[in-house]
Formats: structure tokens, C-alpha cells, sequence
């Protein structure tokens, strides 16, 4: 069985070697970039299957390196930073990290962190229908259903309610879905998204007033349960 692979991009030799030692002995195979541009050349010549980033890197911003990765790259991101600003937690998000751990972190908390991530991952790959409680998504004939009757989506609504599906229980700000579902012009649009998924909610919740499906995440997006 091949092991799961692991980059660490991040410049501190202690955090580094920290790292190595507990995935390691946990079964992942590690390597490491203490640059940004050394990270992103690693990551390009030989995609590994999660990344742990660092905000604080010498040559370039752990931000603008998201960014850039988030344009080819689909597998899970972690950022390991000891900035811990609401700010930079939600542009983390917005920029496409799928968790955000503040140093000093506590190792068994990361490495479950890290098996979630990895284990999400392998459920999208391998799932063509996805189930939650009373709703199922078949996603090879395009199909919803809830409690076991067809559900009318407009095209949009499907688009938002299968990117919500694929991130479950990840926090998705307002940012990251305006740019994902109707791209870069409309990141400020938070009326016309809440517009969108008002409607999605009045089809898949069994009560919209109280939705158990698609939370509200107050002042910085929705996470789907």
C-alpha cells in the first residue's frame, strides 16, 4: 500500500523537523520546501496528496503561494500559522484552504486534522452518490433527491449545492463561493448569493426558517452539514 504523501512548505528547521518525526511515525511519507517558490516547484514536479503551509515564508506571502497552488491544484491545503487575526483566518479561507491550525499547534489535534482532510478527499474521489440524512445526490445522472422524491434545480442551485456537498462540514466564505460558482467579477455580490441559497434551502430543508443542512456561519459564509 503506497503511502500517503505530505509536503511541508515552511522555514522554520524546528517546526520542520517537528513535523517529519510525527508523520512519519504515523505512516505518511514527508518532504520539504522552506521557500515559497521551493514549495510550489516540489509541489509542481510531483503533486503530493496534502500540503501544510506556513503564512510567514521568506520570499513570498503563504497567501499569494495559496493562490497560486489553488489554480492547478485540488488536494488539501492546511495552514500552520501563528497569526491567528480573524482577518487572515477568513482570507486563508476565502483563498482556498481547507483548514487553518494556529502554532503552537497540538500534534494529535493536527494529525486528526490531517486524516479528516485526507479522508474527504478519498469519499469525492471514490463516491458518484453522496447521502446526507434525507437528501441524495446522484452526481453521474445529475439527480437530487429529497426523502425519496425528485427535486427540482435550476442550474445554478445545483452548481451551489454540489459545491457545498463536496465541502462538507468545511467553512466556505462568501468570497470563495461567489468566485467559484460565478467567477472573479462577482466576489462582493453576498446579496445575490444569499438570494441563491434562500431559494436552495426553501427545496432541500425540511424547514428553510430552521435549516439543518446549510449553516449560516455568521459574517463569513456557510458550512454544510
Amino acid at each position: 500500500m503506497n503511502k500517503e504523501e505530505i509536503l511541508i512548505i515552511d522555514d522554520e528547521p524546528q517546526i520542520r523537523k517537528l513535523l517529519e518525526i510525527n508523520l512519519e511515525s504515523n505512516g505518511y511519507k514527508v518532504s520539504q520546501a522552506e521557500t515559497a517558490n521551493e514549495g510550489m516547484k516540489m509541489a509542481a514536479n510531483h503533486p503530493p496528496d496534502l500540503i501544510l503551509l506556513d503564512i510567514g515564508l521568506p520570499d513570498k506571502s503563504g497567501q499569494e503561494l495559496l493562490l497560486e497552488l489553488r489554480s492547478w491544484y485540488n488536494h488539501p491545503v492546511i495552514i500552520l500559522s501563528v497569526l491567528d487575526s480573524e482577518d487572515e483566518i477568513v482570507k486563508a479561507l476565502d483563498n482556498g484552504a481547507n483548514d487553518y491550525v494556529r502554532k503552537p499547534f497540538r500534534t494529535n489535534e493536527l494529525l486528526a486534522r490531517i486524516r479528516a482532510c485526507l479522508n474527504k478527499t478519498k469519499q469525492a474521489d471514490n463516491n458518484t452518490v453522496l447521502e446526507f440524512d434525507n437528501l441524495l445526490i446522484d452526481l453521474i445522472a445529475r439527480t437530487v433527491k429529497k426523502d425519496h422524491e425528485l427535486i427540482k434545480l435550476t442550474v445554478t442551485e445545483y452548481k451551489l449545492l454540489i459545491l457545498f456537498a463536496k465541502n462538507e462540514g468545511r467553512v466556505l466564505t462568501h468570497q470563495f463561493i461567489l468566485k467559484d460558482i460565478w467567477g472573479v467579477g462577482f466576489q462582493t455580490d453576498t446579496q445575490y448569493l444569499r438570494v441563491f441559497v434562500g431559494t436552495l434551502r426553501k427545496k432541500i430543508e425540511s424547514n428553510p426558517n430552521k435549516p439543518t443542512h446549510i449553516i449560516t456561519e455568521s459574517g463569513v459564509g456557510y458550512r454544510f452539514n
